[in-house]
């Protein structure tokens, strides 16, 4: 028996999270500090003392770290209603990257490790990156990494360059991703050469932020860095997991982070319908409000059907987590829906709201092109299509 209902708890934990998000974070939207680069550290702070207050930081969390160990579903519901505000995920501690870093470090992050690098992620006192992305290396293809590391017994010697890495610009805690090469030393220590990930302190010399980039979205804290490794130098201790099997963490990471994702924007694409239906009530044209005349009606009537069809798509990927399945075909069919089908329902309620859509008298702009930005988050459509096709093609 298929059971789509919603129990009343977490029914009314999400009308909280609407609540706190409405009255307390959407004021801070016109805040100076959220800037070209996205919001700043500073106002990230503020944030997250608000949603401590209301006992809503990092939700997500395992309860044995203090959170409320929510499932995948739990999460759906709670994130989406978190993404009325670009603002709610920083300010419940719930944005990517750290949302997807912590499910990482939750898995395979040793005690030590644990207790320096992640509780003070989830307590919102610091935040992280994960340094994949290269200008001429890995990206869609993590497998063409460049960035190298080197053994000589006693500590690694990182060298490369990242870019795309987000938050970088005062990050504390690093997942660094390099290569690591073969060498004698290697060998002799029992260790497998190949994708490595490293944890680290982000003040490390040899962590060169060489600039922020410009880019078309701002609701990630501190905007995209460019970074380059020049002989960053880490000891034994600074392995995340085993070496060799970068790439299994990084599938680790992403599929339940695609998922996040998509929760979080279904709730900006929902905002941005609602501001787009109010203006459709109030605003006249040729002698009735615009929402009466057929071409913006059928519009919102798109976008509703679309928001419901995102909405359950994810919940099933979600459900099948929740069963114990990896999903990784489920979670890549919700990314490249859902991304493709909300940017859609984004341009839409633009189009619906006419001149002042592209303006910044509604965030729906500011949605608009966040949007556009997420069709590549966490690998584009078509990796994820090549990927299915791939999947079918061998199933069937």
């Amino acid at each position: 028996m298929i059971d789509f209902s919603i129990p009343a708890d977490l029914v009314a934990e999400r009308d909280r999270v609407r609540r706190f998000v409405t009255d307390r974070v959407i004021p801070f939207e016109r805040d100076p500090r959220l800037t070209a680069h996205g919001p700043t550290d500073e106002l990230r702070r503020d944030l997250v003392e608000l949603a401590r207050a209301e006992d809503l930081l990092t939700i997500q969390a395992p309860k044995e770290f203090g959170g409320r160990g929510l499932t995948h579903l739990e999460q759906a519901v709670l994130y989406e209603a978190a993404g009325w505000s670009t603002l709610g995920p920083v300010a419940m501690n719930c944005a990517a990257p750290d949302e997807g870093n912590m499910f990482l470090l939750g898995k395979i992050a040793d005690p030590e490790q644990a207790e320096r690098y992640l509780r003070p992620m989830l307590d919102g006192h610091q935040r992280s990156v994960f340094a994949m992305t290269e200008p001429c290396g890995a990206g869609s293809d993590p497998a063409q990494l460049n960035t190298e590391a080197r053994f000589d017994g006693a500590n690694f010697t990182v060298n490369g360059r990242k870019w795309l890495i987000t938050g970088a610009k005062g990050a504390k805690t690093w997942i660094i991703m390099a290569r690591l090469a073969p060498s004698p030393e290697l060998a002799a220590a029992g260790l497998e050469p190949g994708p490595t990930l490293f944890l680290t302190d982000g003040d490390q010399p040899g962590i060169v932020i060489e600039r922020t980039m410009n880019t078309m979205d701002r609701n990630y804290v501190a905007g995209h860095g460019v970074v380059r490794f020049d002989d960053l130098v880490l000891p034994r201790s600074a392995l995340l997991g085993e070496t060799g099997k970068a790439l299994r963490y990084a599938q680790l990471r992403l599929a339940p982070a695609r998922l996040t994702h998509c929760m979080r924007w279904l709730g900006a694409a929902e905002r941005a319908q609602h501001i787009a239906i109010e203006h459709a009530r109030t605003r006249t044209a040729f002698g009735k409000p615009i929402g009466e005349h057929e071409g913006v009606s059928f519009l919102l009537a798109d976008n509703e059907i679309a928001l419901h069809q995102c909405r359950l798509t994810i919940w099933h990927a979600c459900w099948l987590m929740d069963r114990g399945e990896q999903a990784r075909h489920e979670s890549s069919m919700a990314k490249s829906f859902v991304s493709e089908e909300l940017f859609k329902v984004a341009d839409r309620c633009v189009q619906v709201l006419g001149g002042i859509g592209i303006s910044d008298e509604t965030v729906v702009e500011m949605i608009f092109r966040d949007m556009r930005a997420f069709r590549l988050y966490d690998g584009p459509t078509e990796v994820h299509k090549y990927a299915i096709g791939r999947k079918i093609l061998r199933d069937n």
